[in-house]
């Protein structure tokens, strides 16, 4: 009798509990909150065969299936999704975090892994704007100043544009400064922007930085100035 009892407790608490109804997906957005996706978009990429979760029996839905639908989508680096006991659904979701923003005949972010992210409607990240000659399938060269600009505590509070001209050379330009800082090749790349800030700290002090027009870096140990 024991023996029975405890096969139809079994067999009770497994058809009820398959019988549960999923309830709506929980979203959490983990680390930065400038929301660049909407939990609204998230729940819509909650899919499976072409129907929502919501009120589906637990047992039919595909955890592997819903976290490949939202690690589909552009503006996500990383999504996790697990159910509870009772049915309930959480989906993680990690967003890309943009570095720079490429303003050519295409507008789009470069994350902060070197990989193209779209623009959101949802939120503008306040980041330097990438210029000239940048191709979607080649971002590696401006990936690498972009990357040291955010970084860099001096950089990221003055650069607001990265210029790549057509032979990869690098132009920068600050917020506050009308000056054009010709980078060059990004060969020695600390080592120019050691240059930078020592020349930035001495016409500062001197306070000449608006006497010149070309701030030139691309040569070893030594920072060539053009005046207006």
């Amino acid at each position: 009798m024991l023996l029975v009892l405890v096969v139809f407790l079994y067999a009770f608490s497994s058809a009820r509990n398959s019988g549960r109804k999923v309830a709506a997906p929980d979203v959490k957005f983990i680390g930065s909150q400038d929301l660049f996706i909407t939990q609204e978009t998230v729940s819509k990429l909650l899919i499976q065969n072409q129907e929502g979760v919501t009120n589906k029996p637990k047992e039919i839905i595909d955890l592997n299936v819903l976290e490949t639908a939202l690690n589909s989508n552009a503006m996500i680096k990383e999504a996790q999704v697990y159910m509870s006991i009772d049915g309930s659904i959480t989906a993680e979701i990690e967003q890309k975090q943009p570095i720079a923003r490429v303003s050519t005949n295409a507008s789009y972010y470069i994350d902060s892994q070197g990989l193209f992210m779209p623009l959101s409607d949802n939120y503008t990240a306040r980041v330097p704007l990438v210029t000239g000659t940048v191709l979607k399938n080649d971002l590696d060269n401006v990936y690498k100043i972009a990357k040291k600009v955010s970084e860099d505590k001096f950089l990221k509070q003055h650069v607001i544009e990265i210029h790549q001209n057509e032979d990869k050379s690098i132009d920068l330009k600050f917020r506050l400064n009308d000056f054009k800082i010709q980078l060059g090749a990004l060969k020695m790349l600390d080592k120019k922007i050691n240059n930078l800030k020592a020349f930035y700290q001495k016409a500062f002090k001197d306070k000449t930085l608006d006497s010149y027009s070309i701030v030139n870096l691309k040569f070893d140990n030594q920072v060539i100035c053009t005046k207006k």
